[in-house]
């Protein structure tokens, strides 16, 4: 009896700090930040969400909508990392980003977004070259004073480029890449389902695009009000738009779900996806294959499906490298195009 009330008591008090860490993080990226803490400066009183919502309606501009909200990444790279170190610790983000990246790239790696470098010490050795871009120079600028921290025999796998995530045409061929990785990143592009075909397209027919993202809940709809509420405001300081419909833009953009999960009640998603049979698959007979106690297709069905879900805290186990999933075979590096070398 005293042991399942334990067990109970430590269930409850996991739970709690579990939710404790989702209202401290939502929190925290909602406060007023930069452009309010100037105004505060200057004797000014910042304005309330109601009110950027309404000068935003009365304006016909939107923090949202605007194009140049991009930009902000200029202004904040300075102390980005700084910003939401420890908010990212509490939620366990980190935790999320190495699960993501060391189980499932592999070969050739693209990561799209990647701003101040935040995944660099997830990146597994069987990732043979990782090619790190981002349309901001200055995000781009503190991931090259991380790579130099590594000593030289880890770095050489590891290059730059500023490239904007939603124009590849002219700079990557078909098929050129073996895993895409993109954390946290549709929330800022101006058009995120244009930027996934593009992934797919560079993406190999085998290989894996991996997505970290948050958007919109669809399991607490008093959460996404919440979202939709303080998403000028979160716009405007972080230039990202948080309540976006994941489901929707990956259904949008033709990616097949290898598996998905999501966290933080919803608010974060967990995907692996290939690339979709209408990009650059061939269309193939879909085979399975028993692994353990379950069937898993070794092709993609040509419809966005959920798969299992994924739970990190299971790679302390060697299951998990079964559970996980499989691996995309590798390949030779890529050679990038208009990459900056840090040997």
């Amino acid at each position: 009896m005293s042991h399942n009330l334990r067990r109970a008591g430590l269930i409850a008090a996991s739970g709690g700090a579990y939710v404790a860490a989702v209202i401290v993080g939502y929190n925290y990226y909602s406060t007023v930040l930069d452009a309010d803490d100037k105004q505060k400066s200057e004797g000014l009183q910042p304005k309330s969400d109601s009110e950027l919502i309404k000068s935003a309606a009365s304006s016909n501009i939107s923090y949202i909508n605007n194009p140049c909200r991009s930009c902000k990444f200029q202004q904040i790279a300075h102390a980005y990392d700084e910003q939401i170190d420890k908010d990212e610790i509490v939620m366990g983000l980190k935790l999320l980003r190495r699960a993501l990246i060391y189980f499932h790239a592999r070969g050739s790696v693209l990561e799209v977004g990647a701003g101040t470098g935040r995944n660099i010490p997830y990146f597994p050795n069987s990732c043979t070259s990782i090619l790190l871009t981002d349309k901001s120079d200055k995000m781009l600028e503190k991931a090259k004073d991380k790579l130099q921290l590594i000593p030289p025999r880890g770095r050489v796998r590891f290059n730059t480029a500023e490239v904007d995530a939603t124009d590849l045409v002219a700079t990557y061929d078909d098929n050129s890449f073996d895993t895409i990785v993109d954390t946290f990143g549709l929330c800022s592009f101006d058009d995120p389902v244009v930027v996934l075909k593009e992934l797919q397209r560079i993406c190999r027919p085998n290989g894996k695009i991996l997505l970290l993202e948050h958007g919109r809940s669809k399991q607490w709809n008093s959460l996404s009000t919440y979202l939709d509420k303080h998403a000028e405001r979160h716009a405007m300081n972080w230039g990202c738009v948080w309540n976006r419909d994941i489901d929707q833009i990956v259904q949008d953009a033709g990616l097949q779900i290898e598996s998905r999960s999501t966290w933080h009640f919803g608010t974060t998603y967990y995907i692996v996806c290939r690339p979709g049979l209408t990009m650059n698959q061939p269309k193939k007979e879909i085979v399975t294959q028993k692994r353990g106690s379950r069937l898993l297709s070794t092709v993609p069905s040509p419809v966005p499906i959920a798969g299992e879900k994924i739970h990190p805290w299971t790679s302390i186990w060697p299951i998990s490298l079964f559970t996980m999933g499989g691996h995309a075979p590798q390949r030779s590096p890529t050679k990038p195009i208009k990459t900056e070398h840090n040997n």
